[in-house]
């Protein structure tokens, strides 16, 4: 196995006499540099702490290599794991962004020098973000990113100036002005809907999915629920997360629990105050649980002992639920309360792969059609909350409810109540 190479940069000696630092990039790359002077002398070791000050602000220095867009994307990783995190520690969505960003321009300019992606290299990257189908606003999205990177090689001397500014011409697509498909808008999901799907979830992501419903909060400050971050001083209960989507901005968030919302929560309070309320372990050890009370044999100790070492060895979950988990398991409940009919549905006793090996090409199409048809997300919710806040207390209510500060955010959550606009119209029009 070979010995692993050092990042930090290493002060030797030269065969000439003189000093040499050498290191290992982030990339790989093994690097090297002659100091000025003499090895052990002042103006050498001056040299070297200067160097190594340079490394820490700029991980990748480039000693005789020209930067490529590879090496660009290689150094702006590190930057992006250190800059992108939540206040635990976490990081954040922006960082697999940035990655899925990574998988599809370094293939096609990975060897391209820094300095030379231009705004026609910029757009042929726009082309096979269109070529793989995705909607107008997410090219926006990471194209926007990927103009961002360049911004911070700038910042680091990484590339010119005018390599940034270059990118800059190249605007982003607009509406009904390119052969783009657009995003549908996020709709409220309807009451008997969720009533429906309630059956097919978990006792957690069911009360997760009920506190959102009273509550308004975005599915990732449900997943976070923890007593220890409730007030329950008064007759509505203050709930301050501790990470939100603009924590990073400064900006505090409160969200109201009314008495049917902590009717819902009461039931998952633990004597620990730092239990996340809903916790897919515990939800897996009251299923084992539930499992062995209803078990029809004896269960012998060595059965015992046995399970209690398999799940010591490999827990099966983690404490705390994210977006992305608690979305997959509203969409799995709403499989199963709708499932795809006639030649495409699935068969009795038959596995996923299996039903998924018999359908055809076009049959399975037809049952992600059917999916996409019969699916909702948990942040639907959010939208469900406002824009039954906005009809039965006003705008400016729904605002504050949702924490946005600006009423203008909140009309994209809230639909517009078209029955009062049809009262109107009957009186005066």
């Amino acid at each position: 196995m070979p010995r692993p190479r050092n990042p930090i940069p290493s002060y030797l000696r030269h065969q000439s006499g003189k000093a040499r630092a050498v290191w290992t990039d982030p990339a790989g790359v093994r690097q090297f540099r002659m100091l000025p002077g003499k090895f052990d002398s002042a103006q050498s070791k001056t040299a070297f702490a200067r160097l190594q000050l340079e490394l820490q602000t700029q991980p990748i220095r480039i000693a005789g290599e020209p930067l490529t867009v590879a090496r660009l994307f290689v150094a702006f990783k590190g930057h992006a794991e250190k800059h992108y995190r939540r206040p635990d520690g976490s990081l954040t969505h922006e960082v697999s962004e940035y990655a899925t960003l990574s998988r599809l321009v370094r293939p096609l300019y990975g060897k391209t020098l820094g300095a030379e992606f231009g705004p026609l290299d910029l757009k042929a990257v726009r082309e096979a973000m269109i070529g793989n189908g995705w909607c107008r606003s997410l090219i926006n999205q990471r194209i926007g990113r990927l103009k961002r990177v360049f911004k911070w090689g700038v910042a680091e001397q990484l590339v010119p100036a005018a390599t940034y500014q270059a990118l800059l011409a190249v605007d982003g697509l607009q509406a009904g002005r390119c052969k783009v498909r657009e995003s549908e808008p996020v709709q409220p999901v309807p009451e008997h809907v969720i009533d429906s799907t309630l059956p097919f979830l978990n006792r957690h992501v069911r009360g997760m999915v009920e506190f959102q419903r009273y509550t308004g909060c975005r599915p990732g400050e449900a997943c976070q629920l923890r007593r220890a971050d409730i007030d329950t001083g008064g007759k509505v209960w203050l709930y301050r997360p501790r990470q939100h989507k603009t924590s990073w901005r400064g900006k505090p968030r409160v969200i109201a629990i009314g008495p049917k919302a902590q009717k819902v929560i009461r039931e998952f309070f633990t004597p620990n105050l730092e239990d996340y309320l809903f916790s897919p372990r515990r939800n897996v050890a009251e299923f084992h649980a539930q499992r062995t009370a209803n078990r029809k044999t004896p269960l012998f100790p060595s059965h015992e002992r046995r399970n209690a070492r398999s799940r010591q060895a490999t827990p099966s979950a983690t404490e705390a639920y994210t977006a992305t988990s608690y979305g997959h398991a509203v969409a799995k409940a709403c499989d199963r309360a709708w499932p795809p009919l006639g030649k495409i549905a699935r068969q009795k006793g038959e596995s996923v792969k299996a039903w998924w090996g018999r359908l055809s090409e076009s049959q399975q199409d037809d049952v992600k059609a059917w999916q996409r048809q019969h699916r909702w997300h948990p942040n639907q919710l959010r939208h469900t909350f406002a824009t039954k806040a906005r009809k039965e207390h006003g705008l400016e209510a729904a605002q504050v409810l949702l924490g946005h500060a600006r009423a203008d955010v909140t009309q994209v959550y809230a639909e517009r109540n078209l029955d009062l606009a049809v009262n109107v119209a009957a009186k005066i029009g």
